[in-house]
Formats: C-alpha cells, sequence, structure tokens
C-alpha cells in the first residue's frame, strides 16, 4: 500500500492527519498526483458515496465595494469593466431561485458586494429568503460581508440555512491580498454565523501568490472554526484587478490543494467553486472525485461551463445529483438590526 492510501486509511479511520501530511500533499512531485486523487477519493466516496450537491450563485449586488481585496473584479481598487447595481429587485431574485429549482440545484446562493449588509439591504435578503423558502425545497445560502451584532441571528429567523464567509487564504498571508479588514475580522464573522445556528460555509482561493505551507495552515484555520462547508476557488486573474497578472497554478497544483483540504476535512461539504473551468481544464472530472459538490452555471462576474456539460460530467464518473431535501417554514421574523 502506498503512503497516500495509507493517510485515506487514516482519515477514514476517524484519525486527525498532521500538519506534516498535509504538506507532504501540497508539496508533492507531479507524478505523484493522480495517486493523491485516487486515494483522496476514497475518503470521499467513503463519507460522500456517489452523492454530487449542486450549488447555484446570484450576484444580487454587484461591484461598489469599498474593500480592496485585490483578487476581486468588485473591489475598489479594481479596473474591470463589470456590471455595477444595487440589490435586485424581487422579481428578479425569484426568477433565479426557480431556475435553480428546475436544475436540481442543492443550495441557492445570494452574494451581495460591500464590507457588510446596510440595514436596508438585511431586511431585502431577508424578506427575499422568506418567500423562496416557501416556494422551493432548496437550501438558502447568503454571503453578504462582514456581519454586526444581531445580523446573523435576524438572518436566522428568516430561514437561512448556510451563510458564507471565505477566510480566502491564510493568516500569514492575508495581509498581502487585503488592506482593509483583517483575517481577524473575517474569523469573527464565521464565528457569528455558528453562534446563530447558521451553517458555516467558508473556504479560501488557492493560486493567490500563496506558498503551500499557506494552503495547509488555511485548511487548519478552518478545521479549527469546524466549518460544515468548504468551498475551494481557482484564482481567475481577471483584467483590471490588481492580480490581473497572477498564473500560479496548474492542473496538477490545484488538484494536489484541493486534495488537501479533503484529507483535513474528511466529512466537510467540499466544493470545486470559481476558476475550475480554467484552472483544471480537461482534467475537471478529476477534481470532482475528490469534492463532492461544485457550483453550477456562472460566478459573481465570470462565466462557468454550461450546465448541460456538468451534467454529462456527473454522470460520466457514474455519480448522481443529491436532490434538495423540503426546506423548513421560516419561523416569525423579529428585527435583532440595531
Amino acid at each position: 500500500m502506498n503512503r497516500w492510501q495509507a493517510l485515506a486509511d487514516k482519515t477514514i479511520d476517524g484519525q486527525e492527519i498532521s500538519r506534516a501530511d498535509a504538506q507532504s500533499v501540497a508539496t508533492a512531485f507531479d507524478a505523484e498526483t493522480f495517486a493523491i486523487v485516487e486515494a483522496a477519493a476514497r475518503v470521499r466516496e467513503h463519507f460522500w458515496g456517489k452523492r454530487v450537491r449542486l450549488y447555484m450563485l446570484l450576484n444580487a449586488k454587484s461591484g461598489l465595494c469599498p474593500e480592496d481585496c485585490g483578487y476581486c473584479s468588485q473591489s475598489k481598487v479594481s479596473e474591470a469593466p463589470i456590471s455595477k447595481y444595487p440589490f435586485l429587485n424581487e422579481s428578479l431574485i425569484l426568477e433565479a431561485a426557480e431556475r435553480a429549482s428546475q436544475l436540481n440545484v442543492h443550495t441557492f446562493c445570494m452574494v451581495n458586494s460591500g464590507r457588510g449588509p446596510t440595514e436596508k439591504e438585511l431586511h431585502q435578503v431577508g424578506e427575499a429568503v422568506e418567500k423562496i423558502k416557501l416556494r422551493y425545497n432548496f437550501n438558502v445560502c447568503t454571503c453578504l460581508g462582514l456581519l454586526k451584532e444581531g445580523q446573523a441571528q435576524y438572518l436566522k429567523q428568516c430561514g437561512v440555512d448556510t451563510y458564507n464567509h471565505n477566510l480566502n487564504t491564510s493568516r500569514e498571508h492575508h495581509p498581502s491580498i487585503c488592506t482593509t479588514h483583517t483575517f481577524d475580522d473575517r474569523v469573527a464573522t464565521v464565528n457569528q454565523v455558528k453562534e446563530a445556528g447558521i451553517g458555516t460555509c467558508s473556504g479560501g482561493i488557492v493560486g493567490l501568490g500563496e506558498k503551500p505551507e499557506d494552503v495547509v495552515n488555511l485548511a487548519f484555520e478552518l478545521k479549527a472554526l469546524g466549518v460544515d462547508s468548504i468551498p475551494v476557488n481557482f484564482l481567475y486573474p481577471i483584467d483590471g484587478t490588481p492580480m490581473e497578472n497572477r498564473w500560479n497554478l496548474t492542473p496538477l497544483t490545484a488538484l494536489r490543494y484541493l486534495s488537501v483540504f479533503r484529507f483535513v476535512h474528511p466529512k466537510a461539504d467540499l466544493r470545486i467553486a470559481g476558476g475550475r473551468e480554467l484552472h483544471l481544464r480537461s482534467l475537471q472530472p478529476f477534481g470532482l472525485r475528490v469534492a463532492n459538490s461544485f457550483f453550477l452555471g456562472d460566478y459573481l462576474t465570470t462565466k462557468g461551463q454550461t450546465p448541460e456539460a456538468d451534467f454529462q460530467m456527473i454522470k460520466d464518473l457514474g455519480y448522481e445529483i443529491e436532490l434538495p431535501q423540503k426546506a423548513e417554514i421560516p419561523h416569525e421574523r423579529h428585527s435583532l438590526v440595531h
């Protein structure tokens, strides 16, 4: 038995892998990558079987963000020619939700650009979530930025199932990608969400110029937080952003980094997210051997591949779509925002 299969046995048996083990995955030679993927696939299939969860994003408010995240086309330092608009009207949100329902999406994600939601935006989101939950079976995730006291509890009462707030990179590398908020600001929001009883969705972006140990450190930071769902994005170097010329990934590197998260988080809902088409390319099916979910369709300001191509990939792998369960009717809503 090779070392990678031994690592799979260890995680399947409920033992935690060490940072040294995770570092060995991240820094392995290219020739070892497919052996690593097959070991990670054993872990994925032990806990998730052949199931694939589908997620869909809605960019409900675009651009106009005061933060200086160097990777983001919506930040104040970006010159990318993107659409900029305030929170969408309710009919457009419900239209997107209907599309998600038709595609058997497990989780519908509403994303707002900005540092954090205003009270008006928070109530707009809450009202939209309540109506979606009454009409559809899928889970609803919101991604609104940094939260203030009471906002997570309000979202919980409106029926939000999951809140996304990525740590993005390691604590050590964070100052290299953003200076307008800290790594600890992000950790605080994840903890607020957890305390409110909402499912936690937090992951990162690889390809930001980080070292392999930054990937490992991020994986263990997420483990310390006990997050439920982990999206792994691969930097899409968008023209007009400070990181437009960063091409630090190969498909094999991307697969090894994804495997790090599977070994460190064997039971987590691990998702291949933005940039998968660009960086995994023809090796995308191997990504789904490690992860158990992915985003269907387009991302916030970049295009994804067609749902038809994704459905074919699932079928070719012998996997099956995990259908959403009946969503709970939201509780009576009270304003908790001050």
